[in-house]
């Protein structure tokens, strides 16, 4: 896959699984031509056997992102499933920088950057909003509300405080916006952060066409805390998100709306919790750390109530 790249005779080393992500495989190795000391890249691809998912658009989203001014890695190579890898994929060059959110929060490396990333965050999703729809055809858009609605019913498990945040967000939906691209996990874990700040955008598998408050929302949501006590990804407050996504994209920013939008995300969140678990309860993916995030539903309800008041 990498010959088209580098030429005949690349030799592959070093390759390790990455630590994080629960529904996709992240890989790092070093590429070297005979004489060089050879360069790091990132392959991630779909667990062999599982079902094709938006990875297969994650190239040509990398590639309109990066010319909307998004930081992100750069694509060396896509394919899919019958492209010699076992599932799709896509190969970048490496980012040096942090992921883990916990040491995002607590390292005294970065402890200069840290009141700096909300208003970072927010420059890039207007930087994301505005990445022309044309450039990335095959998109998914509709209503996410409805969406998640047959998501539950679905499932078919009893979870009031679920039912009750359906009802207040099908009474209170806010005005629909022109859609725009939308990354749809962008939050603290799909940062690649150093010393500098925000240094790329990971894990666009669930990237769509919707309200650009969708973003800013997930952000928002209590599970990208970590535990830390500011509302925007752990590291800043929602007044740093919002006033940087203003001046940069030139919106304005509904704060009923937003709250509406971080109401939609925590119980997507739930949802997703449920999701997972059953991927390994069923036996498709056997995985503690689906298993794990399914224990987390109950805190999910929790977040939510109190979100509703």
């Amino acid at each position: 896959m990498l010959e088209p790249t580098f030429g005949p005779g690349v030799v592959v080393e070093d390759v390790g699984v990455l630590v994080g992500g629960s529904s996709r495989e992240t890989w790092s190795f070093v590429a070297r031509r005979s004489g060089d000391q050879g360069r790091r890249y990132v392959l991630r691809r779909d667990p062999p056997g599982v079902p094709a998912s938006g990875v297969r658009l994650e190239s040509s989203l990398l590639a309109a992102a990066a010319r909307a001014g998004v930081p992100v890695p750069r694509v060396v190579a896509s394919g899919g499933s019958d492209d010699g890898l076992g599932s799709c994929f896509v190969i970048v060059e490496f980012v040096e920088g942090e992921t883990i959110p916990r040491r995002i929060l607590r390292d005294e490396s970065l402890s200069a950057v840290r009141p700096e990333l909300a208003g970072q965050c927010g420059r890039i999703l207007a930087d994301v909003h505005r990445i022309p729809p044309a450039d990335v055809p095959g998109l998914a858009g509709g209503d996410p509300l409805e969406q998640l609605r047959e998501l539950a019913d679905r499932l078919g498990q009893p979870h009031p405080a679920f039912e009750l945040g359906f009802r207040w967000l099908f009474a209170g939906r806010p005005a629909r916006c022109a859609e725009t691209v939308v990354h749809g996990d962008f939050r603290n874990g799909n940062l690649i952060v150093g010393p500098d700040g925000v240094r790329a955008v990971l894990d666009w598998e669930l990237a769509h066409l919707g309200d650009p408050l969708e973003d800013l929302g997930w952000l928002c949501q209590k599970a990208w805390r970590f535990g830390a006590p500011l509302p925007v990804g752990g590291f800043g407050t929602v007044d740093d998100l919002v006033d940087a996504y203003e001046d940069r994209s030139g919106r304005r920013v509904d704060r009923d709306a937003l709250h509406w939008w971080e109401v939609l995300a925590t119980l997507r969140w739930g949802i997703i919790c449920i999701v997972q678990t059953t991927t390994h309860v069923s036996g498709a993916v056997r995985s503690v750390e689906l298993a794990a995030i399914g224990r987390r539903v109950c805190e999910v309800e929790w977040d939510l109530l109190e979100l509703l008041g």
